[in-house]
């Protein structure tokens, strides 16, 4: 099958994820923010379909949400876009360069989950500035890490474990 052609198809099946996905936790909100189902196929897509594909699906993947049924409500729909273009981006960059070995994969999610962290926090400081309302260190730390803890643990045992098993499968091999 075409490389591009491929890659398309995975891109379209992870942007599919992240709209049904958080429909498994959609009915406790609180559960839903902190296991963060928008970011597994983001992140995944990065590993699968490199960092261009995977930037776009991170980039649509909110608003289309909120277009298709409402959520996530504005600002953070807007804020997501940016950080989730940037997991993508990252993820799909870093594994490109790195090892694709366990040690690689790791250090890949690893950077694009702070790198992601780290623009939401910018577009957060951003939209809710134009608003007048202050978005400080004890707002980020809040929403990009303490609130996020068991999201972080499924994306660190998940996405490694997806990743080497479909490269074990021959996922990879073009």
């Amino acid at each position: 099958m075409n490389k591009n052609l491929k890659h398309m198809i995975v891109a379209a099946l992870c942007l599919a994820l992240c709209l049904v996905l958080p429909f498994l936790t959609g009915q406790i909100p609180q559960i839903g923010s902190a296991l963060a189902p928008m970011h597994l196929p983001v992140l995944l897509s990065g590993f699968l379909c490199g960092p261009w594909w995977a930037m776009a699906v991170g980039l649509i993947a909110p608003p289309l949400r909120f277009v298709l049924f409402g959520m996530p409500p504005f600002p953070a729909y807007a804020a997501m876009a940016f950080e989730l273009a940037a997991y993508g981006l990252v993820s799909g960059l870093l594994y490109g360069l790195l090892s694709r070995k366990k040690g690689g994969v790791y250090l890949s999610l690893v950077g694009a989950m702070l790198a992601g962290r780290a623009v939401w926090g910018v577009a957060m400081t951003f939209l809710l500035g134009m608003n007048g309302k202050p978005f400080g260190w004890a707002a980020f730390l809040s929403g990009a890490f303490l609130s996020a803890i068991p999201g972080i643990i499924l994306q660190l045992v998940l996405i490694p474990v997806l990743v080497l098993v479909l490269h074990k499968a021959g996922y990879f091999r073009d």
